[in-house]
Formats: structure tokens, sequence, C-alpha cells
């Protein structure tokens, strides 16, 4: 079963159960997407070949868009398209890491795998997906899982440079009393792993959140 095919049957087959959640296909962001108050919330699909010709291994994210975070970030994140920063998620984990199973994903050769998968798929999303979407819309949710242990990498995030900009925003836009504490643990943190530009962006990004809300 090639890619495209995996894809189309993949969707196919989760198309009822996740429209019965109230999210939409995008099936050009290979998402379905649930708006939200704050943003959204979306399951996204990685479908990538395996060895074997007509292969492939599909893995799962979930994750939302807080849009009070992402609009102030993104000002100061070097992303590679203007275009990408309206769907940028501004928390994102795989459902294997959220099970504590690094690098957990569905091997797919045929109909029967496929629907074993959907199954699996369906049977996390009942048990745990959907709860955990509805808890992570509000910024305070944010400040929360991002920067409960600043010194320590964030698995609800990929990016961990991108994981200080949104902390330090989420931190500030919650009123933390851990913001001076925050600003400092993610600057020792760019010192350490950031390029130039990005600690230099993060410079900016603190000076601006310094002045945010004053006026």
């Amino acid at each position: 079963m090639n890619l495209k095919t995996t894809e189309a049957k993949l969707y196919y087959a989760l198309y009822d159960f996740f429209e019965a959640e109230g999210f939409r296909l995008l099936m050009d962001k290979k998402q379905f997407r649930k708006n939200t108050p704050a943003g959204f919330t979306n399951i996204i699909f990685s479908v990538s070949e395996y060895e074997k010709e007509n292969d492939a291994w599909v893995e799962v994210h979930i994750g939302c868009r807080n849009e009070q975070v992402e609009q102030i970030a993104q000002q100061f994140l070097n992303s590679n398209s203007v275009d990408f920063r309206s769907d940028a998620n501004t928390l994102i984990i795989s459902t294997g890491k959220y099970n504590n199973v690094n690098y957990f994903r569905y091997k797919i050769q045929n109909d029967e795998d496929l629907a074993d998968a959907c199954e699996s798929i369906r049977e996390f999303m009942q048990s745990s997906g959907f709860s955990f979407l509805s808890t992570i819309n509000s910024v305070s949710d944010i400040d929360s899982l991002l920067n409960l242990l600043p010194h320590k990498p964030s698995k609800f995030l990929y990016n961990q440079v991108h994981r200080c900009y949104k902390g330090i925003v989420a931190a500030k836009l919650n009123n933390s009393p851990q913001l001076e504490r925050l600003t400092e643990t993610y600057r020792r943190y760019l010192a350490k792993f950031g390029n130039e530009a990005e600690r230099h962006n993060y410079e900016r990004l603190v000076a601006y959140l310094n002045y945010y809300g004053k006026n």
C-alpha cells in the first residue's frame, strides 16, 4: 500500500469518528482540526515510507494552538514560511510520547494493518486523547505544561528553542509569579543551545513583554 493510498484510506476510515467529536478533516494539512475559543486543537498524521516499497509508517500527534501565545511568539521566531505561522501548534506531542513510548509508529503493509491502527487510534483518543485536548485550551494550561519543569526538555513541543519563546509568552500572559526566574532559565538554555539570531530575538521578545499590557 503506497503512501497516498495509505493516507486516503486512513482519513476515510477515521472521518466519521472525528467528525462526531466536532473535528473536520483538513487533508492538505494532514490533520483533523476543531476550532476552540482560544484557537484550535488537532490530530496530525505523519505518513512516511517504510523500508519496503509500498509499506508505510504512520505516526499520530495531538496538540493545540493558542492564538494569544502564537500572535506574540511568531513575531520573534525564525519561521521558514510566513504562511506556516497561522497553522503553528503551541503544544504538540506524539501519541507514543504521550504514553512514554518514544518513536512509536504504526507499520502499515495491508488493509488489516490499517484497520488495526485505526482501532488503536480510536481507543487512544477515547481513553486519553480527547480528555487531554480538552485541558490545553487556556493560557494557564499552556503556562503549566511548558513551564512546570523549565530546566528539563518539554515533551509537549519538539523544538525546545520554540519552547523557550512560547513558555515565556504564556508565563507573561498568565501573570506568572515565576516570570523572572523563567526568563533567566530560558536565557541560559539559549546561551548554550541557541544560535546568535535566536538569542537576539529572545532578548527582543523579553523587552517587548516587559512593556506588554502597560499601555
